[in-house]
């Protein structure tokens, strides 16, 4: 599991790693249950040119089985390998990915969440490697 915690600016982080994930072809879901959050997603990865073109779609698209991201609001009937977590709960279904990403912003409450998370992230044997990214 990496938690990349410290983010100024949440959105710009998850789509920094979600850019690093599709230039190595390695897919990935995005767990995003707010609707403010997933639209702020889809839009970032639509409007930024540093980036280059992010293939992407809702989860329950009809071209979700082609598309290499994924945003999804639920986990339930979502398959892949990687998983981002943008909720404030721990995602149900969230252990069979093979490997989890956590993006955490700075406001208190984006803060206090995330730690109740990896507390319960821990409890279920999980060893999470941590990224600071307060100072980017």
């Amino acid at each position: 599991m990496f938690f990349y915690h410290g983010a100024a600016d949440r959105i710009a982080a998850a789509c920094a790693l979600i850019g690093g994930a599709y230039a190595k072809r390695k897919p990935l879901v995005v767990h995003a249950p707010d609707p403010g959050v997933a639209s702020a997603i889809d839009r970032a990865l639509w409007t930024q040119s540093q980036l280059g073109f992010i293939p992407h779609c809702r989860a329950d698209s009809p071209l979700a089985a082609e598309t290499p991201i994924l945003i999804a609001d639920s986990l339930a009937g979502v398959a892949g390998e990687r998983l981002m977590n943008l909720g404030l709960e721990l995602p149900e279904g969230f252990e069979r990915f093979a490997s989890l990403i956590e993006v955490v912003g700075q406001d208190d409450a984006d803060r206090n969440a995330a730690r109740e998370r990896v507390r319960r992230y821990k409890e279920q044997g999980c060893e999470v490697r941590y990224f600071d990214l307060s100072d980017r």
